[in-house]
């Protein structure tokens, strides 16, 4: 761990929570954040541990999961640059919620609970930000949730796609590319059913032209197939 060199502060502020900093607030977080590497496959932090840090992703990639008492796996989100975690726990200061592995070797900005919080609590505006990414998570949780309780696989393999799309989506003359690498064990972890269920779905999105699915990598032909199958 290292104190922070310089940061893009344009990549700082894509995030919504960090988007209402003006430059001089910007700089006196940057004095007390630090930044941390993870090479790949290596734990940021694991369910339970205290919360006492939120990070933004620099350069890399990180998935956040969960396990279960007997060892199963559920992968929550793929988180790419610009990306924050962590604030929850940060927050509250009690355990964190889920576990958080580097999936390819990631650069980070960590800071601090002990920092943040008198930062925080000197900008009433960072404070309005803050909940609304906070709404924002809990929404989120929620729609897995329910996902997962009342949808079949097709129509949470749709929804979870577009959910990629809209993230990580780049126009090409091909389609939406998703740029970001999602195996079929992650997406089968995603959705909490076998990779087998997973891989016979894909091939009927690709039989129905509606995707090219191609070494991790998904493209989108036909985004309002993927709406019908996901209502």
């Amino acid at each position: 761990m290292s104190v922070a060199p310089a940061v893009d502060t344009a990549l700082l502020r894509r995030n919504s929570l960090f988007a209402v900093l003006d430059d001089t607030e910007m700089e006196a977080m940057l004095e007390f954040a630090k930044l941390r590497r993870a090479a790949a496959e290596e734990p940021i932090f694991a369910k339970g541990d205290p919360g006492d840090s939120l990070y933004v992703i620099l350069r890399g990639r990180v998935a956040v999961q969960t396990e279960s008492d007997e060892a199963k796996v559920m992968l929550l989100n793929i988180l790419d640059t610009g990306s924050l975690f962590g604030e929850i726990a940060m927050l509250d200061g009690g355990e964190r919620t889920a576990t958080v592995v580097a999936q390819e070797a990631t650069e980070l900005l960590r800071i601090d609970r002990r920092d943040f919080m008198p930062f925080l609590l000197q900008r009433p505006d960072l404070c309005v930000r803050l909940m609304t990414v906070l709404c924002e998570r809990v929404r989120w949780t929620s729609a897995i949730i329910e996902d997962t309780v009342f949808l079949n696989v097709p129509r949470r393999l749709a929804k979870r796609i577009l959910m990629l799309s809209q993230a990580y989506g780049r126009t090409t003359d091909a389609g939406t590319r998703i740029t970001t690498f999602v195996s079929q064990e992650d997406l089968a972890n995603m959705l909490g059913v076998s990779r087998e269920s997973v891989n016979k779905t894909l091939k009927q999105f690709q039989a129905a032209g509606a995707i090219s699915y191609r070494n991790g990598y998904i493209i989108l032909h036909d985004e309002s197939f993927l709406d019908q199958v996901s209502r």
